[in-house]
């Protein structure tokens, strides 16, 4: 037989088989057989290196060890959802209440339909599939940027390096790689038996052994998948409805949970999560909660998004798990923002996953009305990746005095005054960027890509320039020079001079950047770009007074006391001017305040839709707010204008419907010119 089509023949065989083994758990062949075919493929494509293409089978376990994880932009951000915490059936009616609001639907309008899942506790991950052959495979990272895991997650058995059936030119699936429980036992039971190390639990090791640098290791921890979404799609015309979405999932041969269900209104939503819960146990995996998601598609897009959040989806928790230990001790922790927060010294113990030995405790407020003293037996909570905290004490009687613990006037790390604002429960350190304690978080956060975008400036970096005292303030990252980070460990001279360029190129940002980089309580990005729009020169938000403050729009009280607070510290002070010292700089409107330069959109929202001839959407996000107006995520009666490009969606079909001008670009440009003064 030819061997071209004798290997073609071979694939297809191998993969039926996998498919069968590791998707449906109804092998039709002995695992010999499977082996026999195998290396029959495998002997073939020795023999003929030409007929090794990149969804063969045998090419699930690569040699080549990585040198590091190369990041991989997402053509469709990964974003996160919405948490539920009630634990309660309340939980799902007051998401199917904000669904039914948000949709403006009468009281009396039919129930809506839910796609209910499971929600898998593991690490989320993009397929790209490409004529339907895998190319690609990505973590979700920081949801726009991930990193490329391709090799690794060729090793997972259960997820096919090519579609069943007719598969479009572009298919990107989303999905969770998590490891069985009893896999899991398995794999530790195996490391007790060579004496190693064994592993905290399910989740932490499958998210480690997706970040291998080499695949051998991935291929040895059993890894599964299981598919929930979709990302990029080109050539594909999606179903109306995201089970049936599954449902085309599932025949394209991915695994898909089937624990899974289209239900009516908040009583199926509270059935749902109730009969899971009664499951949860019984589950081979872990889960921590159900995910409830508006099954129309049509539905999900006029929902849009909150923030980087789907209004269209909650994951609505169970009850977390709880253990009871030992008080050891409390001891305070300084955060980035100079909270000082009481930390429990814990008897370990094993709950929630993982061993814990520390635990929050929130604030002294908190910590006075539990009622908890070192020496008491304490209940521990733990639920996913959600830092464990003390919720009580075990009542009795204590056999001898205790007295309660009082928080530190003075900051343990830097010895300045630790105070608690007026009215509020927290008590925080005065020494701002001027307190080591918050100095690494605050180089970090400086660094970060909505603030200065130093790219390379991460954590171990970071670790090293403050431990190894290189660092102390903020200016005197850009005093670096190629001597001194060449010397740092696994800090090559190629490595150092690219970091010195991004510090360099990071001297020309935004005001709106700067103001969010200094790291100021309560100021987020929103916060920052309505400031820079306001204020429009630093030196006015740094000598703005409360009420000049509180007249920043979604500036109330606090926000403004905060950034009041922040700009009377002299240290802060000194650390803006070393920075303009440094060259850091940006466009500044000195001598005019912007909130009185023309602002064409001032109090209006718009929705944008579809691609737009030159502008990309973050584009013209940016000149709609610099022009005083607002970008929503979907139209509504409050929205005062539609920007339309090509393959416009549901939310231009949404616009007609309420009445909403519908713009092009042009028009967008139009509207954003100032009216003439016709003042004259």
């Amino acid at each position: 037989m030819d061997p071209a089509l004798r290997a073609a023949d071979l694939r297809a065989l191998l993969h039926q088989h996998a498919h069968r083994y590791y998707v449906l758990d109804d092998p039709q062949i002995p695992d010999a057989e499977y082996d026999r075919l195998f290396q029959e493929l495998q002997a073939l494509e020795d023999a003929h290196p030409a007929l090794r293409t990149a969804d063969s089978p045998t090419q699930r376990v690569l040699g080549r060890v990585l040198d590091g994880f190369v990041p991989v932009r997402h053509q469709v951000p990964m974003l996160s959802i919405r948490t539920e915490t009630d634990t309660t059936a309340a939980g799902a009616e007051a998401f199917d209440a904000r669904v039914r609001r948000e949709l403006e639907l009468p009281t009396d309008a039919p129930a809506l339909a839910y796609a209910c899942e499971l929600k898998f506790d593991g690490l989320a991950i993009g397929l790209r599939y490409e004529q339907g052959v895998l190319v690609q495979a990505a973590t979700r990272g920081d949801g726009e940027t991930g990193e490329d895991v391709t090799q690794n997650i060729r090793t997972i058995g259960q997820i096919p390096l090519r579609l069943q059936g007719k598969a479009p030119p572009v298919l990107e699936v989303r999905g969770e790689v998590y490891m069985r429980r009893d896999h899991f036992e398995h794999l530790n039971e195996r490391q007790r038996e060579k004496g190693e190390k064994t592993y905290i639990n399910p989740r932490n090791t499958a998210a480690g052994a997706v970040r291998q640098l080499d695949p051998a290791i991935t291929a040895e921890r059993p890894l599964s998948f299981f598919a929930y979404g979709l990302g990029d799609v080109q050539g594909w015309a999606r179903p109306a409805t995201h089970s049936a979405t599954l449902d085309a999932l599932a025949d394209f041969g991915l695994p898909v949970c089937a624990d899974r269900a289209v239900v009516e209104g908040a009583a199926g939503l509270v059935d749902f999560h109730r009969r899971m819960g009664d499951k949860r146990d019984a589950l081979p995996f872990d889960i921590d909660g159900v995910v409830y998601k508006v099954d129309r598609i049509e539905l999900q897009q006029r929902l849009g998004f909150v923030t980087r959040e789907p209004r269209w989806a909650v994951a609505h928790k169970y009850p977390a798990q709880e253990q009871l230990t030992l008080l050891r001790g409390i001891e305070v922790q300084v955060g980035r923002t100079g909270k000082i927060t009481p930390v429990a010294k814990l008897e370990p113990v094993f709950v929630g996953g993982t061993t814990v030995s520390n635990a929050t405790l929130h604030n002294l407020f908190e910590l006075r009305r539990k009622g908890v003293r070192v020496g008491d037996q304490v209940i521990v909570r733990r639920a996913g990746d959600v830092i464990p905290e003390v919720v009580g004490r075990v009542p009795g009687a204590r056999p001898v005095y205790v007295p309660n613990f009082r928080m530190p006037t003075v900051c343990p790390v830097c010895g300045s005054q630790v105070l608690r604002e007026k009215g509020g429960i927290d008590h925080r350190c005065t020494g701002g960027l001027f307190c080591a304690a918050q100095r690494k978080q605050a180089l970090l956060h400086f660094a970060g890509r909505r603030a200065m975008d130093i790219e390379g400036l991460g954590d171990k970096l970071v670790d090293q320039l403050v431990d190894g005292g290189l660092i102390r303030t903020l200016p005197e990252l850009y005093t670096l020079g190629l001597a001194k980070l060449a010397a740092l460990d696994r800090m090559a001279d190629k490595s150092a001079a690219n970091l010195l360029a991004a510090l360099d190129k990071s001297r020309q940002t935004t005001l709106a950047r700067f103001l969010y980089s200094l790291g100021i309580r309560q100021v987020g990005e929103a916060t920052a770009k309505d400031l820079a729009r306001h204020f429009g020169a630093l030196d006015r938000v740094m000598d703005a007074s409360l009420d000049q403050l509180q007249q920043v729009v979604d500036v109330g009280p606090v926000v403004a006391q905060s950034i009041r607070h922040f700009f009377e510290q002299p240290h802060n002070r000194e650390v803006v001017e070393q920075l303009r010292a440094a060259g850091v700089h940006w466009d500044e409107h000195e001598g005019s305040d912007i909130a009185n330069t023309p602002q064409p959109l001032a109090g209006q929202t718009l929705v944008l839709t579809g691609t737009l001839p030159t502008l990309t959407r973050d584009q013209a996000k940016a000149l709609i707010e610099s022009a005083g107006g607002k970008v929503a995520g979907s139209v509504s009666k409050k929205t005062q204008h539609v920007v339309a490009g090509a393959e416009a969606g549901s939310k231009l079909d949404r616009a007609r419907e309420l009445g909403v001008n519908v713009l092009d670009e042009a028009g967008l440009l139009a509207l954003l010119q100032p009216a003439p003064d016709d003042t004259h």
